[in-house]
């Protein structure tokens, strides 16, 4: 049976796979009263992730039992028989074949921190003052997209410029999946279009930078206390009263590298900090990314482009209503709905491409 033959050079980890969740339901169901909390939520966050693949190869074996039952059929010699086997057997075949290549993408490995919560930074480019303007039409962009998508977000720190919009903002997004739906938007954004004060009516053309970085734990990334140099201030802008009586912002300077942070947003200094840390901690695990994929050009780096924040990967041309995205030759309209949020048709085009890239890949291997 051709079908079975496909899935047979997965066998072996789907058996893998089996073992390891029948392990860890035996672990939990036997914990008791040596209940460990910690223990438990690691191996039910593991559970949940294995247990989509163990449904899928259970129903392959169940479909793949009956063929086996129903293919005899088709050498009835009553035709009225043999027409129902047939027809059963096409439907099996078809469900069988879906099933496999449910299992294929279930296997490929994904990416570790698509779950994890992120900031997402955006810092005007070249443009001046329009440049700023799009910054704030991204944040509100990505705002809406994460709000519809049930995503918590919030304001870590922002500079916002004389004529309206950010020099430099930064964007807390936290639910299950932030990483993942918003990791394909680091890069370079460019907007093409006549800005309000342009009298002649000539098209500017103007950049923002976007950096999409996990939220990582200290575990994950470790910084020397002494490595750091800790600054506070009076908290500008809008925040409530306490930013003008107090000076509860902080700036952490990390020496070795020359990354700067700063969080103004909460309402105490000692939260301010243990934000800011959240953040530096961000910008070190994305750099060690980096490092990583450069190094050794990594698996992530050939599937889903370098992250480089001097890539354009993206036009917004106000004239032709048209947003493209370069890295997949998308070009799509309704420009005024994507900066309301409306960015799925985006992100799952991205997201489909990343798949199909780790497919091929995972074939290769």
């Amino acid at each position: 049976m051709p079908a079975i033959d496909h899935v047979a050079s997965i066998e072996s980890r789907l058996h893998a796979v089996q073992a390891r969740y029948s392990d860890i339901e035996e672990r939990l169901n036997a914990m008791g009263t040596s209940y460990d909390a910690k223990l438990a939520k690691e191996l039910s966050i593991e559970r949940a992730t294995l247990e989509p693949i163990v449904e899928t190869y259970r129903k392959h074996q169940q479909i793949v039992q009956e063929l086996s039952e129903a293919e005899p059929m088709l050498r009835e010699s009553d035709s009225e028989l043999a027409e129902m086997a047939k027809a059963e057997v096409q439907r099996l075949r078809s469900e069988l074949a879906d099933c496999i290549e449910r299992l294929k993408v279930l296997l490929v490995p994904k990416d570790p921190n698509d779950d994890k919560d992120i900031f997402v930074e955006i810092r005007a480019g070249t443009g001046g003052d329009e440049a700023a303007l799009f910054a704030g039409d991204l944040l509100r962009m990505y705002m809406k997209f994460a709000e519809a998508r049930r995503l918590k977000t919030e304001i870590i720190s922002a500079s916002e410029s004389q004529a309206g919009g950010f020099k430099e903002v930064v964007l807390g997004v936290k639910g299950k999946g932030s990483y993942r739906l918003f990791k394909h938007e680091s890069g370079v954004h460019r907007v093409q279009r006549v800005p309000a004060t342009e009298a002649s009516g000539r098209i500017h053309t103007s950049t923002a930078t976007v950096a999409v970085m996990p939220e990582v734990d200290a575990v994950e990334i470790e910084i020397n206390v002494s490595d750091l140099e800790i600054d506070t201030y009076r908290a500008q802008g809008a925040g409530g009263q306490h930013v003008n009586k107090t000076e509860s912002a902080i700036r952490i300077t990390h020496k070795p590298t020359g990354i700067v942070v700063t969080c103004q947003e909460e309402r105490s200094q000692l939260q301010n900090r243990e934000r800011a840390m959240q953040l530096l901690r961000a910008h070190l695990y994305e750099a060690k990314l980096r490092e990583q994929e450069q190094a050794a050009a990594t698996a992530r780096r050939a599937q889903v482009g370098t992250g480089d924040r001097s890539e354009k990967i993206r036009t917004y041309n106000f004239p032709q209503d048209r947003l493209t995205d370069h890295r997949i030759a998308l070009s799509t309209g309704n420009l005024k709905g994507i900066l309301e949020g409306e960015l799925d048709h985006v992100v799952d085009s991205l997201l489909a491409e990343e798949e199909r890239k780790r497919l091929a890949g995972d074939a290769v291997a």
